[in-house]
């Protein structure tokens, strides 16, 4: 079995939702968690994390992490030698995720701007991004804090997009046909 199915089986989504919308779990939708903000459609985080291609071992920034469920996914792939940085703004939301993922000895979760990355735990292996851009502009703090050869999977109004780090370049690759809540910042 690959990491990320396991990863889904080991994580119980319902662990990381409101109360008013635990049963509604096994759903492959969206389901809100508050403040306007969404747990995504499971089949979608997946796709996600296939295209972030994190492994055993390594350091992902997990953006935009909401209640913490992506972070916990990616504790679980990484494991126990690996490292998350999981950042959430909006401060229900954080508070929230750190009770969630107290446990978890290898997720570091933060209630800040993740538009700057976070540096003291820089660089990063990968950058996992769970709102959408609205322009197809990588803030300049993610491009610097990704280790050669990383990926940033994001999404930018309804595509998911991967830039794939190589010098000083990036390639990308879109993939049509998604929808997120917007990317928002402590300047908006």
């Amino acid at each position: 079995m690959d990491s990320i199915a396991k990863a889904f089986q080991e994580v119980r989504r319902a662990d990381f939702l409101p109360q008013e919308v635990q049963e509604l779990a096994s759903l492959d939708t969206a389901l809100p968690i508050g403040q306007g903000q969404t747990n995504s459609q499971p089949t979608v985080v997946a796709f996600m994390l296939e295209k972030l291609g994190a492994k055993a071992g390594e350091k992902v920034l997990d953006i935009g992490a909401g209640s913490g469920w992506t972070s916990a996914l990616l504790s679980h792939i990484v494991g126990p030698k690996g490292k998350v940085v999981g950042i959430e703004l909006i401060p229900e939301l954080a508070e929230r995720a750190k009770k969630n993922l107290a446990q978890m000895k290898n997720v570091l979760f933060l209630c800040d701007d993740g538009s700057k990355g976070y540096s003291p735990a820089a660089s990063y292996d990968h950058i996992l991004v769970s709102a959408a851009l609205h322009k197809k502009e990588l803030p300049k703090a993610w491009k610097e804090q990704l280790k050669d050869k990383g990926n940033i999977v994001v999404p930018i109004e309804n595509s998911i997009w991967v830039f794939t780090k190589n010098g000083d370049e990036f390639y990308e690759k879109e993939y049509k046909g998604f929808v997120f809540v917007p990317f928002i910042t402590k300047a908006q």
